[in-house]
């Protein structure tokens, strides 16, 4: 009886999930790991004097914890996710609380937990609970005919940018602060609330530029830098264009790329470039187009749901996906200023997989119902 029960819920589970949207996890997953392969086999090897598959192990340990992830989040019940989306929220705000505490500094930033066993940077397992939670709050009866929840939520998101801000993280808060604005603007918020908020926004950011300058002055250099190269160092911004130049449509071959060898973290914040030079911009683009087919088959599903909840939460963790990745794409191109955004799905990285596999499973849940209705 076990072995029957069993069997039907995977039949079940089968028939119920999209298909689609989890085999384009799976593709971003498995690229990933090839990907990491080509990009960090000679920073092993040839710079730190490590086993040349030192780092793709560690990546081939984090996907198969991101893949067990993803799987777990879409198979609980749906109305038992939604049910912890406070405590799950709490606790990743929580980690995040602790950064400026106890975190460890990195290059003149302080953003990660050391766990002994890796380094875990919160802000990326808090990305997708923080979507929930403002949805959470955005539904609430209570607030149904008012406009305190969207003042709520926006106390949430401040909270959460004040500490990426004294990290500091600029693009994890501008990531942050377009999803939110998103969320809102699909759950009926008033344009002249938005045109407040980003004016507040810019306030802040002038306040601090004005009076931190000793700590937040990098982002003006980088401003400067974006829009006149020749006032600062744009050497990894251009580096990066260079070999998307360099690659073509079909790129110079595996292994065959110099970004990774001359760029710091090119397996991180420049995968897009490291794969354009070695695999040709066609593979890129086709990337981007899952990216992009993930997103539409979300939205898609969203005109389905009769679920205020589970609607303006697929819409908000879709735009968070697509804003994540096309920043990334951005700053590759060099038509972003240098934020160092990881690609979900196909960064090196234990902290960026896990969110990653975090959004996916959320997703796959919340679309799990209905996805048969669209094949």
């Amino acid at each position: 009886m076990p072995e029957n029960s069993f069997r039907f819920f995977l039949i079940d589970y089968w028939r119920s999930i999209d298909k689609k949207i989890l085999f384009c996890f799976f593709i971003l997953f498995f690229l990933g790991l090839f990907f990491s392969f080509s990009s960090t086999s000679s920073l092993a090897g040839e710079r730190l004097n490590k086993d040349y598959y030192f780092f793709f192990t560690k990546h081939l340990l984090f996907t198969s914890i991101a893949l067990f992830i993803m799987i777990l989040i879409s198979i609980i019940n749906t109305e038992v996710l939604i049910k912890l989306v406070v405590p799950l929220f709490a606790l990743s705000f929580f980690l995040l609380a602790l950064v400026p505490i106890i975190g460890i500094e990195v290059k003149g930033a302080k953003r990660w937990l050391d766990l002994y066993f890796f380094r875990l940077q919160p802000i990326e397992i808090l990305k997708p609970f923080f979507i929930l939670i403002t949805v959470k709050i955005l539904t609430l009866n209570k607030f149904r005919n008012s406009q305190i929840k969207y003042f709520l939520s926006f106390i949430i998101l401040s909270s959460i940018i004040v500490l990426l801000i004294d990290q500091p993280d600029l693009g994890q808060s501008i990531l942050l602060i377009g999803s939110w604005v998103a969320t809102v603007f699909i759950a009926g918020v008033s344009l002249i609330y938005i045109f407040i908020f980003f004016s507040l926004c810019l306030l802040s950011l002038s306040s601090l530029l004005f009076f931190l300058p000793e700590k937040f002055g990098y982002i003006i250099n980088r401003l400067i830098t974006f829009f006149d190269p020749s006032q600062g160092d744009k050497f990894q911004s251009s580096s990066a264009l260079d070999a998307i130049k360099l690659g073509g449509l079909t790129g110079q071959g595996m292994g065959e790329g110099i970004l990774k060898e001359s760029v710091p973290e090119a397996h991180t914040d420049y995968v897009i470039a490291v794969i354009s030079e070695e695999f040709g911009s066609l593979i890129s683009i086709m990337i981007l187009i899952i990216f992009l087919y993930i997103s539409f088959r979300i939205i898609k599903n969203c005109f389905n749901q009769d679920n205020q909840f589970l609607k303006i939460s697929l819409s908000g963790l879709a735009a968070l996906l697509i804003f994540q990745t096309f920043i990334h794409a951005g700053v590759n191109t060099n038509l972003l200023p240098t934020t160092g955004m990881t690609l979900p799905f196909l960064s090196y990285g234990g902290s960026s997989l896990i969110g990653s596999a975090i959004l996916a499973g959320l997703v796959l849940n919340y679309t799990k119902n209905k996805a048969y209705l669209y094949d």
